[in-house]
């Protein structure tokens, strides 16, 4: 995947999960497939509004819908999940770098020459 796909990708994901009936959706379909009816069940809206959910939430690849003669379970597939605990490894790894220099350096005004440590 190139790194232009890679992003818009990101993108797409984070999109998806800006959104608590979207989140929501996930953590429903971590627990198992279910059709569209099911996923509806808990909010307070019409099977147009949940589908269009489903839409946004396929577009990102973060579910599939299968069919089996009328019966269409939607299943929650992980792999964007994963592209973002990579992308976040590499943030965190950044941050840490960043944090332990600013570490690095209060120490080194803590042990510099007429200091008096004993504030």
């Amino acid at each position: 995947m190139t790194a232009e796909l890679r992003e818009e990708q990101l993108d797409e994901t984070f999109a998806a999960l800006a959104n608590p009936t979207r989140r929501a959706i996930l953590v429903r379909l971590a627990e198992g497939e279910a059709s569209v009816k099911e996923l509806a069940e808990p909010f307070d809206m019409t099977l147009p509004a949940i589908s269009r959910h489903i839409r946004v939430l396929e577009r990102a690849g973060l579910i599939e819908q299968g069919q089996r003669a009328q019966y269409r379970p939607c299943t929650l597939n992980t792999t964007p999940l994963d592209q973002i605990e990579q992308w976040a490894e590499q943030i965190r790894e950044v941050w840490e770098a960043s944090f332990n220099r600013m570490d690095a350096y209060l120490h080194q005004l803590q042990q510099a020459p007429g200091r008096d440590t004993h504030e």
